[in-house]
């Protein structure tokens, strides 16, 4: 079994792995391109989003400066916005549900080190997925941590730090993120289209 392998089964694998190096390689060379582009140039956008990751949905928007680590291990479902400088470490499996946005500077990191020192110095990971659920908001500057989901229809408030499962329909924050509360109807605004 590759490390490659190991990886998409949530195994330790060796992170210094030549192929892996190789894979990364591959991935900055496309989120690097797409960072170069302009606003305009939608239809160039896509094509680098269809090669770099596993599956990217329609209506996808994504800002630069973007970052990843492999690219082919996440998954992003329709009407994404994804805002400048977002990070995703997905040596685990990332999926990004649709109508969800995610603010500046948010950041998934779905690698763990090993914690002990001579394993971790000789390349041990383990990769742990990150779920997040259709029409939620992720707060500018937060950050989700491996084996976290995030429940449909929620909010993670600026600055959090997810370390644990969040339920869906609640507001969200903190380092340690903790549930707040349920939204309510009490939440809405009163916005509505035009038709």
């Amino acid at each position: 079994m590759t490390e490659w392998d190991k990886m998409q089964n949530n195994l330790i694998y060796n992170d210094f792995d030549a192929d892996l190096f190789d894979r990364r390689v591959v991935a900055k060379k496309l989120f690097k391109e797409f960072n170069k582009t302009s606003d305009d140039e939608v239809e160039l956008r896509r094509e680098i989003m269809r090669k770099l990751f596993k599956k990217v949905g329609e209506r996808v928007w994504l800002e630069p400066d973007f970052a990843c680590e492999f690219g082919k291990n996440i998954t992003i479902g329709n009407d994404v916005y994804i805002n400048f400088g977002c990070t995703i470490l997905d040596c685990g499996q990332i999926t990004i549900g649709n109508n969800t946005l995610l603010g500046p500077n948010v950041s998934a990191y779905s690698a763990n080190h090993s914690l002990d020192a001579e394993e971790r110095i000789i390349g041990a990971l383990i990769p742990k997925p990150i779920n997040i659920g259709n029409r939620v908001w992720i707060g500018g500057g937060s950050t989700i941590l491996g084996g976290v989901s995030i429940g449909d229809d929620s909010v993670i408030g600026a600055g959090s730090v997810v370390t644990k499962d969040i339920p869906s329909g609640v507001i969200a924050a903190g380092n340690p993120c903790r549930v707040i509360r349920k939204i309510t109807d009490n939440d809405k605004v009163g916005f509505v289209l035009n038709q």
